[in-house]
């Protein structure tokens, strides 16, 4: 499953001990990215399956985890 590649992709990213500097400048895989891409557009055609829209329920949950450690890795470089 699609998801689970996502949540491997940041528990690998977070295993890693990144700095925040590894945080900010983290970005989903491009087969990730096309996941969600079609998903979305899926979702504007009203065209999503039971399955689909809690995949990309998952993917926002992970969207906003990484926008969250994002902030933070942003406010640890300001001290």
């Amino acid at each position: 499953m699609v998801i689970n590649r996502a949540f491997d992709e940041i528990v690998d990213l977070l295993t890693s001990c990144p700095s925040p500097e590894e945080i900010l400048s983290f970005k989903p895989s491009e087969k990730m990215q096309n996941s969600v891409s079609q998903l979305l557009e899926k979702k504007r055609n009203d065209n999503l399956t039971e399955e689909e829209r809690h995949e990309l329920e998952h993917f926002m949950i992970i969207e906003h985890l990484m926008r969250v450690a994002k902030l933070r890795a942003k406010k640890r470089l300001a001290e």
